[in-house]
């Protein structure tokens, strides 16, 4: 059997993990080259550790990359984070669509999966679209952020500047030029609202920017209606970033909020509360945080950006859709409703699944790091405390967030791959993972007769 029959007959599942995997090893191999970092060589599992968080559009750095990487590496790493963002199919089906190619089924059932709830004819097309709109986008939020940049330093390093740290927002990915990530520039209201506006786009998800597309022009027949998805995505995202923001700042007013003007103290809370969803940019230091708000960040982190974005975690629509699930069963209704439409059983089965196995494979990762500490007696000592530290680093990488309360780069050997590994499953999804590890075979409508059990 040849290996183009073998890909072939790949579960679309296996493939978008394989895909990621190629990119993650070539990424792996470029950086260690001598041209890529400045003292022309870096440890292997850094340069994994580093490949995989810009493929996974994390933003956890073991390395500064500002003060490690050459341009050379740099231009690598934003490369990883463009193909990571899209993802390598995306890519692969605008390039055969390009070059006149036919695109094969298994293609087409991947796209599927990642961009739209419904199957759908114009798949092609739709990716299409979504390859020109993320890149007049990011081009947009260059250009403001150059504008920004323009003040400090001469046009080609200030467009540079623009042009990484506007595709690393868009993606959601969190990798910034800065020691400090934007804490010097948490003042800067262009800034604030050009890396805002690009992260909170690039995660509400490409489903959900197509069908407001569809509404806006007037191609869906009828301008009022917006799907269930749409509808759902853009309600919690705005609650969540409302919510977030009040939480924020009523938990740090006293705290770490910058002192200076009232706007300064308005854009922290604000900008905290978009970016600690998935994108890993921040204007205040993490780790001078008080333990509420980290606990509280942790929620956000979980659940992330919506289903078909840059971003990770359980996302959006299980959030609601658990939310809807309660308040439905506590009415005892029979079924979940949300905005006059009922949601399949199945539906609400796998996100409560979902956040099941997530939530288990956060509690390992955390157990294995603190195992590795105590087997090789080498503990974090942090203001919070080794637990907090590593439950926080363990959810931002699950939540391809990138968020860290400065202790990535203290990480061992052991806890770099274990925090390599959340930040893969994270970015593939639990549920593709878990198809990889377990299988899936035929439905089976086997039932057996009933008998009860306690609970509570």
């Amino acid at each position: 059997m040849t290996f183009r029959s073998r890909m072939l007959k790949m579960h679309p599942a296996a493939l978008v993990l394989a895909s990621f995997l190629a990119v993650i090893l070539i990424g792996t191999l470029l950086l260690m080259l001598p041209a890529a970092t400045i003292a022309g060589r870096i440890a292997a599992v850094d340069a994994l550790f580093t490949a995989t968080s810009a493929v996974c559009v994390t933003g956890l750095t073991v390395a500064d990359t500002a003060t490690t990487f050459t341009m050379f590496g740099q231009a690598v790493i934003l490369g990883l984070i463009q193909v990571g963002g899209l993802g390598l199919m995306t890519i692969s089906v605008a390039l055969f669509n390009w070059l006149g190619r036919s695109v094969s089924i298994r293609h087409r059932l991947v796209m599927q999966d990642v961009f739209t709830h419904t199957p759908r004819e114009d798949i092609v097309s739709l990716v299409r679209s979504v390859i020109l709109f993320t890149l007049g986008v990011e081009a947009v939020g260059a250009v403001l952020l150059t504008l920004h940049w323009l003040a400090e330093y001469p046009f080609g390093k200030a467009l540079y500047f623009g042009v990484f740290h506007s595709v690393s927002a868009f993606c959601n990915a969190g990798f910034a030029l800065f020691p400090d990530s934007l804490v010097r520039y948490n003042g800067s209201l262009l800034l604030n609202f050009a890396v805002c506006a690009l992260i909170v786009i690039g995660g509400i998800g490409f489903p959900v920017l197509y069908d407001l597309q569809a509404w806006a022009t007037g191609r869906k027949g009828s301008r009022g209606r917006l799907a269930l998805q749409t509808k759902v995505v853009l309600w919690t995202t705005l609650i969540l970033i409302t919510g977030g923001s009040v939480m924020f700042y009523l938990l740090e007013m006293h705290g770490s909020l910058p002192d200076g003007p009232p706007a300064q103290k308005f854009l922290a809370p604000v900008f905290q509360s978009i970016t600690c969803r998935t994108a890993g940019f921040n204007t205040v230091d993490i780790g001078a945080l008080q333990d509420a708000t980290l606990t509280f960040m942790l929620f956000l982190m979980f659940f992330g950006a919506s289903p078909g974005s840059c971003g990770g975690g359980v996302k959006t629509t299980t959030l609601a859709l658990l939310a809807a699930f309660t308040i439905c069963r506590v009415r005892k209704s029979p079924r979940v409703n949300m905005f006059r439409k009922s949601v399949p059983n199945e539906t609400v089965t796998r996100s409560v699944s979902l956040v099941l196995v997530s939530l288990s494979i956060i509690g390992l990762a955390v157990f294995l790091l603190l195992a590795g500490d105590a087997v090789g007696e080498s503990a974090l000592v942090t203001p919070h405390g080794s637990f907090l530290s590593y439950m926080f680093e363990t959810v931002s990488a699950f939540g391809t967030v990138g968020l860290s309360m400065g202790i990535t780069p203290s990480l061992t050997l052991w806890g770099k791959l274990v925090i390599t590994c959340m930040m893969f499953i994270g970015r593939v999804g639990v549920l593709t993972f878990t198809y990889i590890v377990v299988g899936a075979g035929p439905a089976r409508g086997v039932e057996y007769s009933e008998e009860n059990l306690m609970i509570g």
